[in-house]
């Protein structure tokens, strides 16, 4: 829909569009206006400053206990960002503390945005959730391979069982090869593995299948996974912190302030760096399962985006009904739970009462309600920390006055 030929159709949409939310449509076709997130105070969007406080002393005293070395908090509401806060340390041995504008290690939070470049591709024509992987990357043209679609690959209903991120050892330079590895090098490997269960039958978190999303962006969009988002997301956002290869010449000179990744305890029970700048990346290429560098001020932009129905500081992004289908239920991801059921969507996990969230194995967390308007991120490099955020986001609903 972000390339409507048919000048008729895009105005009725828009005045569709402006009379349901209650807002006007500026002449020339601009989309509606719909709020970008700002600076307010807790009072200005409904909410009680004292139990936001209250929130943010539950990691003060996480921190002061050892349970996590730092983080950074962020709750906006209808674009009102209400609480911003840095607690804590990016990196405890040298004395730096966490900043609201560290660059953390977003793990798989990396895959909203990859599937919104897919979504952004399906609406240019140039993929379809119906396509079959093969269609693309030859490799999986096979009896195990074959039948695998990307709607499977966005939901994690491929039946693909790869364990590992990319098939190891990494394919060698070669004359036929000399780039290897490569993205798409290595996702044309996991054809021949192929799926262990009939696709869409059911559902088990599969990394291959996201980096073999990143291999499909590049060959529709003829561009690098990281420079085709930039262009299509980062950059037209605002979102200026935001990368995919902890390089410091990928990142324009902006490593150091990436927060250090403490993976465990020591003798004494101090938090030891598992990972920190100018350390060697995890891979050797950008990758699609994770891998993307971000700050809270940025993904609350691609948050809102979102809420928004796609559209961000007068530019559409996204189609209403592209975020309506990557936010829905696709598949059910704890079937046989006595508990809550929980779905998976396009890059979003769902849960029954409609609230939207993924986070990421070194410790970020993002949650987005459209029912109350909010947007929750809760960023930490401590991933086996005593993290509160059950407890917070608990308070984080209390606040809500009107």
């Amino acid at each position: 829909m972000r390339r409507i030929k048919d000048c008729m159709h895009f105005v009725l949409a828009l005045s569709v569009l402006a009379a349901a939310v209650g807002t006007a449509v500026a002449a020339g076709g601009a989309v509606a206006q719909m709020p970008v997130v700002k600076r307010a105070t807790p009072a200005e969007a409904g909410m009680s400053a004292g139990v936001l406080a209250g929130g943010v002393a539950l990691y003060e005293e996480a921190v002061a206990r050892g349970d996590l070395a730092g983080a950074v908090l962020l709750v906006a509401r209808d674009g009102k960002v209400v609480l911003h806060e840095a607690l804590g340390w990016r990196d405890r041995a040298r004395d730096i503390p966490m900043e609201r504008n560290t660059l953390f290690r977003m793990a798989s939070n990396t895959k909203p945005v990859v599937a919104t470049g897919v979504a952004m591709l399906v609406e240019d024509g140039k993929l379809a959730y119906g396509d079959l992987v093969r269609e693309h990357i030859p490799e999986w043209d096979n009896y195990r391979a074959g039948f695998i679609n990307v709607g499977h690959l966005l939901s994690h209903a491929s039946g693909l069982r790869i364990p590992t991120l990319f098939l190891q050892p990494y394919m060698r330079p070669s004359a036929q090869h000399p780039d290897a590895p490569t993205l798409q090098l290595e996702a044309a490997r996991f054809g021949a593995v192929g799926a262990e269960v009939a696709p869409g039958t059911s559902y088990s978190y599969n990394n291959p299948g996201y980096n073999t999303l990143g291999a499909l962006v590049e060959m529709a969009s003829g561009m690098p996974l990281d420079a085709y988002l930039d262009r299509e997301l980062y950059t037209p956002l605002g979102m200026h912190d935001s990368y995919h290869h902890e390089v410091d010449e990928k990142m324009d000179g902006k490593l150091e302030r990436m927060s250090v990744v403490y993976y465990q305890r020591g003798d004494e029970g101090e938090w030891v760096p598992g990972w920190k700048p100018g350390d060697p990346p995890q891979v050797p290429f950008v990758r699609a399962s994770g891998g993307m560098i971000s700050t809270a001020d940025d993904y609350v932009r691609f948050c809102q985006m979102f809420l928004n129905g796609g559209v961000y500081d007068g530019r559409r992004y996204l189609s209403e009904e592209s975020v309506a289908l990557m936010t829905s239920p696709k598949i059910r991801t704890n079937p046989g739970s006595d508990g809550p059921a929980s779905y998976y969507g396009y890059g979003w996990s769902v849960s029954e009462e409609g609230v939207f969230s993924h986070g990421g194995s070194d410790g970020t967390n993002a949650f987005v309600d459209p029912a109350h308007g909010l947007i929750v991120l809760v960023f930490t490099q401590t991933p086996r920390g005593n993290n509160p955020v059950r407890r917070f986001m608990e308070l984080v609903y209390q606040a809500i006055e009107g």
